[in-house]
């Protein structure tokens, strides 16, 4: 996929695990709707409710569910290996709950991993990030040894370290008081906005900060 992903369509979309369940009330589950590149979501669910699942759909990481996802009108289960890897290195930028951190790679390390993936890794903006996130003075620490909430921002930072569409993130600040969790969605919004991108930020009740998003519920 070469072209930019402007919209992402959902169509009577439910995991198959809920399919014998009553269907829950939901602005997502059973519905239509559009996702559009340059909004920002709010996806907000009790445990339990499928956010990870609907990140994980989005992402190309599933397949359990019923009904239809397009990117730009096409489906994505069209979608093949080769497809996915372009997504997810140019498209679609996400930070998953478990975070996925390497512990015995330093900080730093962890952040550049994606960011070398690039033909021109902007350094110095990761390194102004970890600064402003406070983590700057963690960069040669293995990720391993740093808290939850050090680590959420490292993984954070790693996340924003590649073109995008749209930037998914699953309860990014869990861990995070309200200082940092403002930081960390200025800094979002900074760069989504440079890449006219989208923003959705999953959550079970301690969102990221994020200006005016559009509030969805599962």
């Amino acid at each position: 996929m070469t072209r930019r992903i402007n919209e992402i369509a959902l169509d009577d979309i439910l995991p198959e695990v809920f399919a014998h369940e009553k269907t829950p009330r939901s602005d997502v589950w059973r519905t239509k709707l559009q996702l559009r590149r340059g909004e920002k979501y709010l996806v907000e669910s009790a445990s339990g409710g499928g956010k990870s699942s609907l990140a994980a759909f989005l992402t190309g990481c599933r397949r359990d569910y019923e009904g239809s996802i397009e990117f730009n009108g096409e489906n994505i289960r069209s979608l093949g290996i080769a497809d996915w890897q372009e997504i997810r290195r140019s498209h679609i930028a996400f930070l998953p709950q478990e975070l996925g951190l390497f512990p015995e790679l330093s900080a730093f390390d962890n952040i550049m991993l994606k960011a070398r993936l690039m033909p021109s890794p902007d350094v110095a903006k990761a390194e102004e990030w970890m600064k402003r996130l406070s983590v700057d003075a963690r960069r040669d620490y293995p990720a391993g040894k740093l808290s939850i909430g050090q680590q959420q921002r490292v993984a954070l930072i790693r996340s924003l370290c590649q073109p995008f569409d749209f930037i998914l993130l699953d309860e990014p600040v869990s861990h995070l008081d309200e200082a940092n969790n403002r930081m960390a969605a200025a800094i979002v919004e900074e760069e989504a906005a440079r890449q006219d991108a989208g923003i959705i930020v999953f959550s079970v009740g301690n969102p990221l900060l994020i200006a005016n998003p559009v509030k969805l519920s599962l």
